[in-house]
């Protein structure tokens, strides 16, 4: 079975793009220098963040079948580190 077609693939995928969304909101945030919630530029913001967590899905999808074959994660996992 293809890791693209499991449940577990895609709960990662999803939280790892969650993750990036954030993150990359709040980098553009600080980058900007904004001071006020009325001077951000939410559809520049919504761009920028969208454009990184459309890469981080990308990425995952590249990485199946890698690592654990059921998930999105490049790493091996091994019986001592569960």
């Amino acid at each position: 079975m293809s890791a693209l077609t499991t449940k577990t693939f895609w709960i990662d995928a999803a939280e790892r793009a969650v993750k990036t969304f954030a993150q990359s909101a709040v980098a553009t945030l600080l980058a900007s220098n904004v001071l006020g919630l009325i001077s951000v530029d939410f559809g520049q913001l919504a761009s920028i963040a969208g454009l990184a967590t459309l890469i981080s899905v990308l990425t995952s999808i590249g990485s199946a079948g890698t690592g654990n074959s059921n998930s999105a994660s490049l790493v091996v996992e091994t019986e001592g580190l569960k």
